[in-house]
């Protein structure tokens, strides 16, 4: 199964023109968009066809991306070749004062919004950080409030960030495993270890059981995989060594 690896983890070591044919030599042949690469899609279209590269998908923040300003961000999704279009934060909803209502609230957001891209011919899902399985103060989970509320959308799950914000990955899998349609693959170092690198470790190298949790997520029919890591101290380490975990899974 091929991985795609999500540019946002080399966001600090342009040229896009250096980075797109490094990748394609380590072996990947798909990669994952962002919000800061979109304002010349044709040309980073262009850059991606050079090197018998695709974009399957993309992440596009704000939701208001995907509100009024929707046309314009299918329209680029399009150009760069996407079929999924994902929405990767929970915009202020993690500060301070968040309620039970104000994530129902941004579900039916989400779920409208779904609702619109299915529409135009892609698929839609929903990017998760820690906040989401932090209990709020009645003990709801935000995770099942945005999975109940927003019943069309699909998800891609980020493991690690869920394990981060205290969660049992293999049960949220198991549990939806009709909902979880993609997954990002990144690890956790030991306690006290690449401090540097916010505690982020390259997929195999860190203290998750990356073999168990692959198979549990193919069980569960995920059939895209990502490789991230949000703030690596050297992108070209990172890329090289989760493609190389990721062939052993």
């Amino acid at each position: 199964m091929t991985l795609s690896f999500q540019l946002y983890s080399a966001r600090n070591f342009l040229p896009w023109s250096n980075v797109i044919p490094r990748l394609a030599e380590l072996g990947y042949r798909q990669v994952e968009g962002f919000a800061g690469l979109y304002a010349d899609a044709p040309a980073f279209r262009d850059l991606l066809d050079s090197h018998d590269m695709t974009m399957p998908s993309g992440h596009f923040f704000p939701l208001g991306a995907l509100e009024g300003e929707l046309d314009a961000s299918l329209s680029t999704a399009r150009t760069l070749g996407m079929q999924r279009v994902i929405c990767p934060a929970p915009e202020e909803l993690w500060r301070q004062g968040t309620t039970a209502a104000n994530w129902v609230a941004l579900a039916k957001r989400l779920n409208d919004a779904c609702k619109r891209v299915t529409d135009a011919g892609f698929r839609f899902g929903w990017h998760n950080h820690h906040w989401e399985f932090m209990a709020l103060q009645d003990g709801t989970l935000p995770m099942n409030l945005l999975l109940e509320h927003a019943p069309d959308m699909e998800w891609e799950m980020d493991v690690a960030w869920a394990l981060r914000g205290g969660a049992d990955p293999l049960e949220w899998i198991e549990t939806h495993a009709d909902r979880v349609t993609a997954a990002h693959v990144k690890d956790i170092a030991p306690d006290g270890e690449k401090e540097d690198e916010d505690g982020w470790a390259d997929l195999g190298d860190g203290v998750m059981d990356w073999e168990t949790l692959i198979a549990a997520l193919r069980q569960a029919g995920t059939d895209y995989f990502v490789a991230e890591h949000d703030n690596p101290s050297d992108w070209d380490r990172f890329a090289n060594r989760s493609i190389a975990a990721f062939g052993k899974y």
